[in-house]
């Protein structure tokens, strides 16, 4: 399927047949049929086809499947069982190195080639939850594997630091703006922020989307259909930031048509790193229209 935005990621465990059919008419940019913590290791192994023949139906979204992580029993047949033509990419979690990345990447590959799809087609979004994954995220970003993106993991993070979580995520700044700074310096897009658990609270939902957001996130995970639509309003830029954008992109090509790089537009300071922004910003708007 065509990329687009990616600023909803919704899970929905691949073995309830009745949220798997609600996922994909969510609204979400992409949907997330997991194999991992929201099914039972017994039914595991069973969920595999139902989520095949889910992603088989015709679809409106981009559609990932959260396999097992790489150093569990499951890992390898939920890869062999999932990967085919109606995927669109694999969430890895739990990832702590390059090492485990570039087994993944390589297996995909394989697979592949064995279905006959373009190498490099099915995505892999790897999850930095852990310690280990955190201290190796410069690593991680930088292994030169087919990743576009990395996602983040709060919880299972806060389970391994023992770290208490609070409404407000302060503590969960560093991490973010760790694996924000190595997606960026690693020429990565901008990462998937976390889950936010209070689903019924659609304030802090939309304040922990500005955080992220506002930390150079480009999107979230969500574990609720009624999440969907406020993130995908908090990582849309408003009318105001567009119109505003526009403004500053057609001063600075006239201004720069007559040898200028810096200008005042509306006395806000604009050179080419401001400039760029409001392109990108420009750009984002017209994928998620397009």
């Amino acid at each position: 399927m065509p990329d687009g935005p990616h600023r909803t990621y919704l899970f929905a465990p691949g073995n309830h047949p009745r949220k798997v059919e609600k996922v994909f008419a969510a609204g979400a940019d992409a949907a997330i049929l997991d194999l991992e913590d929201a099914v039972a290791a017994g039914e595991k192994e069973g969920a595999r086809a139902a989520v095949v023949a889910a992603l088989e139906r015709p679809r409106t979204c981009r559609a990932f499947v959260r396999v097992n992580a790489f150093d569990t029993a499951f890992h390898a047949g939920d890869l062999e069982a999932v990967v085919g033509p109606w995927l669109d990419g694999v969430m890895l979690p739990k990832v702590e190195s390059p090492a485990q990345l570039a087994a993944a990447d390589q297996r995909l590959g394989v697979l592949e080639r064995r279905h006959g799809i373009a190498a490099g087609a099915i995505d892999l979004l790897p999850i930095v939850e852990t310690a280990n994954g955190l201290a190796a995220v410069a690593a991680i970003a930088a292994a030169g594997t087919r990743v576009r993106r990395l996602s983040f993991g709060a919880v299972d993070l806060a389970k391994d630091l023992g770290m208490q979580l609070t409404l407000d995520e302060w503590e969960l700044t560093p991490a973010r703006a760790a694996i924000a700074l190595a997606s960026r310096a690693a020429g990565l897009d901008a990462p998937i922020d976390t889950v936010w658990v209070h689903f019924r609270d659609h304030a802090g939902l939309v304040e922990s989307a500005g955080r992220a957001r506002t930390l150079g996130f480009q999107g979230k995970m969500c574990i609720h259909p009624d999440q969907v639509a406020p993130v995908n309003a908090a990582f849309t830029p408003s009318d105001e930031e567009e119109a505003k954008a526009a403004k500053i992109v057609a001063a600075f090509e006239q201004a720069e048509a007559a040898g200028s790089a810096s200008i005042v537009v509306d006395g806000f300071f604009v050179d080419y790193p401001v400039v760029d922004q409001a392109r990108r910003t420009l750009a984002l708007v017209k994928s998620i229209r397009g």
